[in-house]
């Protein structure tokens, strides 16, 4: 895993503030992530990238199952060593792209440092409804507001509460719902029920 760069982050009180921070307390600040938590026992992080915001909430949520779902193998195989490392046992990491992936339980999905949400929510295969956390910057509404406004014919925002992270500029946790029960499709899929 050498020479491999996670974060691009270098000071501690940066990586705290941005990383840590930044990975809980949409969490703790709004109370629909909390309750779909609550209600399905499981987080599935797609994009963990370096590790956000799956290790954090995993060892906040130590009785809550979390799955992540990651398109490189090269981040998905250090944050599996990171999460030995760190004696998580409700993680369970998985290289795969989201397009590959089947919702075929009830979960709660997380997307923090991603694309847009337009472009990543009609990639979902799902058996059943579903429920989207996204974890997004300053310009959110300007940049993706249009997008937002073309997926409300299979997906209802329920929520757009500002976060404030300190040392970080504006913060969005916006959440999605499914109005439709979406469709599982013919082709192989890997299924979230072989992680559980």
């Amino acid at each position: 895993m050498a020479g491999l760069n996670l974060t691009k982050i270098l000071d501690a009180d940066e990586f705290y503030n941005k990383q840590i921070l930044d990975s809980i307390l949409p969490f703790q600040e709004s109370k629909l992530f909390q309750d779909q938590v609550a209600k399905t026992g499981v987080v599935v992080d797609v994009g963990f990238g370096g590790g956000f915001p799956i290790l954090p909430l995993a060892k906040l949520l130590p009785k809550v199952k979390f799955v992540g779902v990651e398109s490189r193998r090269k981040k998905a195989e250090a944050v599996t060593l990171i999460a030995e490392k760190l004696g998580l046992q409700n993680v369970t990491l998985v290289h795969s792209r989201l397009e590959d992936f089947l919702f075929d339980r009830p979960a709660t999905v997380t997307f923090k440092a991603v694309g847009t949400i337009g472009d990543y929510l009609p990639l979902m295969n799902a058996t059943q409804n579903m429920h989207t956390f996204f974890y997004k910057g300053p310009g959110f509404q300007e940049l993706e507001g249009e997008q937002v406004t073309k997926l409300k014919k299979s997906w209802k925002l329920l929520e757009n509460q500002e976060i404030k992270v300190p040392g970080t500029q504006q913060r969005f946790l916006v959440s999605f719902g499914s109005n439709i029960v979406p469709r599982g499709t013919a082709k192989s899929l890997v299924k979230l029920s072989e992680f559980l």
